[in-house]
């Protein structure tokens, strides 16, 4: 009377399992010189604009004991 069929999404999948191509996707294109060279040159700018960041950096957030002797010293000379 009443046959119970698969869902439709469900059958699908299970194609999709049993499904082989038999079709090999293109060899890949090798990079040529220029390419290569430029990728070089883009991450090596990235590497020395976060290192020259760092350097120009990191006096800024130096919070060294020069800066409170320094303070120290001017408040005891308006005594």
């Amino acid at each position: 009377m009443l046959r119970r069929r698969e869902a439709v999404p469900f059958a699908f999948v299970a194609e999709a399992d049993r499904f082989r191509s038999n079709v090999t996707p293109p060899p890949r294109r090798r990079s040529s010189l220029p390419e290569v060279a430029g990728r070089t040159l883009v991450g090596l700018t990235v590497v020395a604009g976060l290192v020259g960041s760092l350097l120009f950096g990191l006096p800024a957030l130096d919070s060294g004991p020069s800066a409170g002797r320094t303070q120290q010293s001017e408040a005891s000379q308006g005594r």
